[in-house]
Parts: C-alpha cells; sequence; structure tokens
C-alpha cells in the first residue's frame, strides 16, 4: 500500500451485526418494522475470497472488517503501513436496513460488526469496483491513501479525524437490556 492508490469498500459495512441485531431482538423491533421487513434484515450477504482472487483483479492490500467495523479495518490497514487516508462516510456501502436499524439503538454503522466487508488499496480503484460489480460484489472507492499518518473522515463538507478503534458496537448493545437498548428521544417541557 502506499499514498495516491484508492480505497475501496467491497460489501457492505455493519450488516453482519445488523443481521445479528434483528436476530436477536426480533419481538423488540415488531415495535417499528413488519415482521417481512425484520426476515429481510436477518439476510446476511457477505464477501468471501481468496488472497489470489483480490491480487487478480487489481487489489495491493486489503484488511477484512469484522469486529470494530469498517473503521477498524481501516485504522488497521493503514497502521500497518505508517499511512494516513481520506475516507468520505457518504461513500462507504450501507444498506438501509442497516441504517435504520443503528438510529433505533444509537449505533454507529462503521463501528458495527461488519463480516463479509474487504477494505483494499489498488492504483485504479474505479477498475476494481467494476471487476468487483461484475462479480456480483457492492462495491465503491470510498477514499485515498495519504503520506503521513493523519486519517481523516468527510462527510460532505464536514472534516475529522478518525479515533483510534473502540469496543464494537454490537457488543455494546449486547450490554443493554431487551428494551432497554433503544434510542429515546427526550420531549422538552
Amino acid at each position: 500500500m502506499r499514498p495516491g492508490q484508492d480505497l475501496v469498500a467491497a460489501g457492505y459495512a455493519g450488516l453482519a451485526g445488523s443481521c445479528r441485531i434483528a436476530e436477536e431482538r426480533t419481538e423488540e423491533l415488531k415495535r417499528w418494522f413488519s415482521a417481512s421487513y425484520i426476515e429481510e434484515l436477518r439476510k446476511g450477504d457477505s464477501v468471501t475470497a481468496c488472497d489470489a482472487y483480490w491480487t487478480a483483479i487489481g487489489a495491493s492490500e486489503w484488511e477484512e472488517a469484522g469486529e470494530g467495523g469498517i473503521y477498524t479495518a481501516l485504522w488497521n490497514l493503514s497502521g500497518a503501513y505508517m499511512l494516513g487516508f481520506t475516507v468520505d462516510l457518504r461513500k462507504i456501502p450501507v444498506k438501509q436496513g442497516t441504517i435504520e436499524i443503528c438510529e433505533r439503538y444509537g449505533l454507529n454503522p462503521y463501528r458495527l460488526l461488519s463480516d463479509g466487508c474487504i477494505v483494499l488499496a489498488a492504483d485504479n480503484g474505479g477498475r476494481l469496483v467494476e471487476r468487483l460489480t461484475a462479480d456480483g460484489i457492492a462495491a465503491a472507492v470510498i477514499g485515498c491513501v495519504r503520506g503521513g499518518i493523519t486519517r481523516e473522515v468527510t462527510y460532505g463538507d464536514v472534516r475529522g479525524f478518525m479515533e483510534r478503534p473502540r469496543e464494537d458496537e454490537l457488543a455494546r448493545l449486547r450490554r443493554a437490556p431487551v428494551g432497554d437498548g433503544v434510542k429515546t428521544e427526550k420531549r422538552r417541557t
């Protein structure tokens, strides 16, 4: 991995975690979603491939996202090379169901269990995305590798810096009793 390369996400951030939440908290989720929608949320979609595949389609390095989500994968990948990056959160593939579950429980989808999601570095991220898409894998160029160690995260015009990885959001939710993990809005009186 070297400065100037593109960063590509293959698969969906937080999907494995949202699937598990849908399985573990089905009854609670029925308060907001239909049974058929919850069943759809429970279906996973993961990327599995061997190292030879990633190399053959143009990736020079990769890191599987898992516990701690895509944020941890980005942190680990850049840390292994002592390089920084810029990533646009709006470009990271996330399924709508994951977003809805995360909103219900006040979770960050980028810090949620992401088994089956891979972060890849490549000289030509656009071409890599084309290959992945042709093979039926959701993918997007999400940023680029930079010199130095700055890990910048953007969301439109808003810029910030990535914090060190934290506990996976799924573990945090599991400590909350069923029914108590729901984010509530405070009312003004």
